[in-house]
């Protein structure tokens, strides 16, 4: 097999493009177009180091996606807050970078919906859609609102997750489409059903910070999958430095061989090789 490409991985490129979605592997620099890579043999070989994705320090484990522990303990990008929104600290004035804080936190973000493994409820920068949407392996995604920084989003979600699932079946993503749903109909319920709630954070925060939206149309997403596998056998490169295989599919970050499937965004500060 010839090496196409080696260095640090981290989650690929997506662009949502007719008639699906357009993948490139990242490694350091260099980006590879995987789609042209479906139907071929691949094999991808972790070369036995990780290298933080903050400060380019040796790590033996990656913390928080990418991240040597001491970095994951300092950066506000690793804080308790990036995964539960709500708990924002920054008017406590307590961030662990304010300047970062207020690049990616104090900026608008939107609340969504998306049909992956069924129907969840999620947030995101504004700036990130629809890579958000492609990361996630989302067929159908709508956003229902839009906020003004990334606490509140956190608000609106936790509103939400008391009606719809805000967690997606990684197995399911994986056998195949999820079954359509008609998302404008889930948003209409989902206003009527937590209106009084959202009325009481449009008091707190102001009409303009907290705006649902009612006219947006749900898009649809088509992913390169040529056959999903009919029994999920995940990969580990902490246990074994070898995938290889025939390339059937990509969904999400997710490479589907003939042999098993693995998340490349797990892997994201792992040095690898890849061939074919």
């Amino acid at each position: 097999m010839i090496e196409i490409g080696r260095g640090a991985i981290s989650k690929m490129s997506a662009s949502l493009e007719t008639p699906t979605v357009q993948y490139a592997f990242r490694l350091g620099d260099t980006e590879v177009p995987v789609n042209p890579l479906i139907g071929t043999k691949l094999r991808l070989e972790y070369l036995g180091q990780i290298n933080c994705s903050h400060c380019g320090r040796k790590t033996k484990k990656s913390f928080s996606q990418g991240y040597c522990y001491p970095c994951m303990t300092k950066l506000a990008q690793c804080d308790v807050c990036i995964m539960s929104p709500e708990r924002c600290h920054y008017d406590a004035g307590t961030c662990r970078d304010p300047s970062w804080g207020e690049q990616f936190c104090m900026t608008d973000h939107v609340v969504y919906l998306a049909n992956s493994s069924g129907v969840k409820v999620g947030i995101t920068r504004a700036t990130q859609l629809p890579t958000r949407w492609l990361d996630q392996g989302a067929s159908q995604a709508l956003p229902i609102v839009r906020v003004a920084t990334r606490q509140q989003s956190g608000f609106v979600e936790d509103l939400f997750r008391t009606q719809v699932a805000d967690r997606t079946n990684w197995r399911a993503l994986l056998k195949g489409d999820a079954a359509p749903v008609d998302l404008a109909a889930v948003r209409a319920q989902l206003f009527e059903s937590c209106a009084e709630g959202m009325q009481t954070l449009q008091e707190r925060f102001g009409l303009q910070a907290v705006q649902p939206l009612h006219e947006v149309e749900p898009i649809e997403i088509r992913y390169p999958v040529e056959q999903y596998p009919s029994k999920i056998v995940s990969f580990n490169l902490d246990k074994d430095p070898i995938v290889e295989g025939t390339l059937m599919g990509i969904k999400g970050q997710y490479l589907i061989f003939d042999t098993g499937v693995i998340n490349i965004r797990k892997y994201t500060a792992y040095q690898m090789a890849v061939h074919q």
